[in-house]
């Protein structure tokens, strides 16, 4: 995927996070869903269990030399699919996002796939079990609208929302790198990218 800064819009600045409206045109989203569907094939969907027994709402797999997991031992990155294979190599069009915004020597290692179906959201959380946080998350959507609520660097606090939609990019990175965000809700049928309907979100992070 050819990056053309000319042609892609500037970022709009929210807590620190750079965010980055219809960065991906309708081609390319559509080009990066039908990568996507060769990575589940390689390494399936599954559904994470907190360490706290609970089932996670979002559905989630991995591509790239780690893949994130949580189960009764806690939430960690891991070398292999819970069933045990190596994750697939992060597709090359997904990288190309990741040098053309992240500011980063360094390719990421891990890249994070959430599916959320109707209904499916993600609490307020810190991504904080990499090694160094000097590298910042890049975030990319696909599919329907999602409520993206972003925090403070605690728990609690007045927070701010954005709507995410299909083909925008997020960089969380800098002082904002430890800032508290989530999904509040998906707007199901706000995009048909995804035949069935939902919405993926991609997170791009350098571990060790």
């Amino acid at each position: 995927m050819a990056m053309n800064s000319e042609k892609r819009p500037t970022a709009q600045t929210i807590r620190g996070f750079l965010h980055y409206p219809g960065w991906l045109g309708a081609s390319e989203q559509a080009a990066l869903r039908d990568d996507l569907r060769a990575v589940v094939t390689a390494a399936p969907l599954f559904s994470p269990m907190t360490p706290y027994g609970k089932a996670m709402s979002v559905r989630m797999t991995s591509a790239g030399r780690f893949g994130w997991v949580s189960d009764r031992r806690g939430y960690r990155y891991s070398e292999t699919h819970p069933n045990g294979t190596p994750w697939p190599k992060i597709p090359p069009a997904i990288l190309a996002i990741w040098r053309a915004l992240s500011n980063s020597a360094h390719d990421p290692e891990c890249c994070l796939i959430n599916f959320y179906s109707e209904g499916a959201k993600m609490g307020l959380h810190q991504d904080r079990d990499e090694s160094d946080f000097t590298h910042p998350v890049v975030s990319i959507s696909l599919g329907d609208d999602g409520l993206f609520r972003i925090g403070n660097d605690t728990r609690g606090g007045k927070t701010e929302s954005v709507w995410l939609r299909s083909g925008d990019v997020m960089v969380m990175g800098g002082d904002a790198r430890l800032l508290y965000h989530g999904i509040d809700r998906i707007a199901p049928g706000t995009s048909t990218l995804l035949p069935k309907g939902g919405r993926i979100n991609i997170t791009l992070r350098v571990v060790t």
